[in-house]
């Protein structure tokens, strides 16, 4: 919680507690709260996906745990304890493949599965049972893995990564950022707002439309489309139609 809502939460507390303060407080609370600039979402290209996923040594469990999770965040662009609570009952091996994902208030939703996932998910089965109820991604002793340990153990790959990847040097890179990857991506792709949204779960289209005001690529794609003047420099063809100027006289 940052300070502007630390005290209007205190000062809403107080009004409720003290009748002889609530004037003071209803001042304090009519007070507009500054709004930030909004950055834009830091996310990865998918060549940094790539190298980021390369890093795992596959050859271990861990490592094979470790590239399902990411390669599961990148699919689905699922919240990093949504994909923490995963539990194999939750994914659908038979095609077509897909996932049914608990987000904030409860709220579930489907997402597809690409099957090279699916195939992830299988193996990682494989190597280390679980009860269909039970979490899929767990420690050596059978633990759930933790939010922390899991950026801990991202952390590591991307200085890795970044060895032949020099971009992701810049780069913040955390769970979240798979979330912003797939979605960027798939407006990339052309996927309308409107399936993105309910892809990621988002409660409002405002949130999803930032990933497309981000989208450095279609910024560029869309400004192909627009034709660029015959004429540098020169006048618009109806200033140079001498009896457009004409009748446009008569107005």
């Amino acid at each position: 919680m940052n300070v502007a809502a630390a005290i209007r939460s205190f000062f809403n507390f107080v009004a409720t507690r003290d009748p002889a303060s609530i004037a003071q407080c209803v001042e304090v609370l009519h007070i507009p709260i500054k709004r930030a600039p909004v950055s834009e979402p830091c996310y990865l290209d998918p060549a940094e996906v790539t190298a980021i996923l390369a890093q795992p040594n596959r050859s271990t469990v861990e490592g094979m745990r470790d590239h399902a999770l990411l390669s599961f965040l990148y699919n689905s662009g699922a919240r990093i304890q949504e994909a923490l609570d995963l539990c194999p009952e939750a994914i659908r091996f038979e095609s077509p493949n897909c996932v049914r994902l608990t987000g904030k208030g409860r709220k579930e939703r489907i997402c597809p599965l690409w099957p090279e996932t699916v195939m992830l998910l299988k193996k990682l089965l494989e190597r280390r049972p679980r009860a269909p109820d039970q979490r899929l991604f767990v420690n050596r002793y059978g633990e759930p893995l933790s939010a922390s340990g899991v950026r801990f153990k991202l952390a590591a790959y991307v200085r890795a990564a970044a060895e032949t990847m020099q971009t992701l040097r810049a780069k913040h890179v955390t769970p979240h950022a798979f979330r912003h990857a797939t979605a960027v991506h798939l407006i990339s792709a052309g996927v309308d707002v409107t399936v993105i949204r309910s892809w990621l779960g988002h409660v409002s289209l405002d949130t999803t439309n930032h990933y497309a005001r981000a989208n450095l690529e279609t910024k560029r794609k869309a400004l192909e489309k627009v034709a660029a003047p015959t004429t540098p420099g020169g006048q618009p063809s109806w200033k140079r139609d001498a009896s457009v100027l004409a009748w446009l006289d008569t107005l």
